[in-house]
């Protein structure tokens, strides 16, 4: 009677410790970790952080507003980067520091169709969607510009890169002749703020159509298992009928297309654009949230949902920190230190040191 007592007691201790040792190990864990410690610690300082509440905007019309929601809205283009940017650096072992400047390209290309070259205009002189589209198409072959440097020339990604992180904004700014053009018509500026009728703001309903597309994409083709297979074996891949060059190439131009629908949410929102400011270091939160989401940023296997969350979890940061008036000359060093703690945590050596240091203490108490 007395073993057949402790014996599951015993199994359920064991099962106990190794669900937590899995979950520690799991992809997520630091994101989910980090994201958990943020919400306790608002919680504890002021529960009306989390406050939802429906108020007018400027136009009048009911909106959702709230710390939550400025999360959800502002997140949006760094999760569309950081989508693309886990692709990149999944299949090329190296990242893309010029989204920053190419968002301000598709954004002055957008802007110019929409004006026609007017400095100011009220009603729109271009078809939103063909703007779009246009802005879509330049950016993509940017994003192949890249591509074909790092592919076909085999020069190191970020090296690679600068040349249009360098450019870029200068470029932008030549599109539309060193103007920077307004567009008044409120239709223009629905992508980036809210829709009439509509209390949740229009970035939240893009990003989510983006990530559906790129699930079913993952989902119902090869591109995430050929990605990784390239990331982790280029010459493998090919040995097994890939074409390495084709599929690094592939992932900048899809990386190009997350790139042109930030840049239209971002000068959406304001109907304008400023070359220099416009998503100014947005390309390293955007490595960073690829880091935070578990991702080794040296190619290979990959969690797009890992690099998602972790964009979430750096404007959840973000905002925070603005909640508690530190100054935006300040955000990047209090940002730089939190982001280096959970990125140092995440690193295998790191694990792998804890691990050890588990396993002795655990020898120790069996030895007493």
């Amino acid at each position: 009677m007395t073993t057949e007592t402790k014996t599951p007691v015993k199994k359920k201790s064991r099962s106990v410790g190794e669900v937590l040792k899995n979950m520690t190990r799991h992809q997520l864990f630091i994101p989910v970790a980090a994201l958990v410690l943020l919400v306790l610690f608002n919680l504890i300082a002021d529960p009306s952080f989390f406050a939802v509440s429906l108020k007018e905007n400027s136009l009048g019309n009911p909106v959702l507003s709230g710390n939550i929601i400025s999360v959800l809205d502002n997140a949006s283009e760094l999760v569309l980067l950081a989508i693309g940017m886990t692709l990149v650096t999944a299949s090329s072992g190296g990242q893309d520091i010029s989204v920053g400047a190419a968002m301000a390209i598709a954004g002055s290309v957008i802007i110019r169709l929409v004006c026609g070259g007017r400095v100011s205009v009220d009603t729109m002189q271009t078809s939103l969607i063909l703007a779009v589209l246009a802005g879509i198409g330049v950016s993509m072959l940017f994003g192949a510009f890249n591509g074909v440097l790092v592919a076909y020339l085999k020069i190191q990604p970020m090296v690679a890169t600068l040349i249009l992180f360098t450019a870029g904004r200068s470029i932008a700014a030549w599109i539309n002749n060193n103007q920077l053009p307004i567009v008044n018509d409120q239709v223009f500026k629905y992508a980036g703020t809210f829709i009439p009728g509509i209390p949740i703001p229009t970035p939240v309903f893009i990003t989510i159509l983006v990530i559906l597309a790129f699930w079913l994409a993952l989902k119902f083709t090869n591109l995430g298992l050929y990605t990784q297979s390239v990331g982790i074996n280029a010459n493998a891949s090919r040995l097994n009928g890939l074409d390495p060059k084709m599929i690094k190439l592939l992932t900048y131009v899809i990386l190009g297309a997350c790139v042109a629908v930030a840049g239209f949410i971002r000068v959406s929102r304001s109907g304008s654009i400023n070359y220099s400011r416009i998503a100014e270091n947005i390309e390293m939160d955007a490595i960073l949230a690829v880091a935070l989401g578990g991702n080794a940023l040296g190619g290979g296997k990959f969690n797009i949902y890992g690099s998602i969350l972790g964009a979430y979890v750096i404007q959840f940061l973000t905002t925070t920190l603005f909640k508690y008036n530190v100054p935006s000359t300040a955000l990047p060093a209090y940002k730089a230190v939190v982001i280096i703690l959970l990125v140092v945590l995440s690193a295998p050596v790191v694990r792998e040191k804890m691990s050890h240091i588990k396993k002795s203490s655990k020898r120790a108490k069996e030895v007493a």
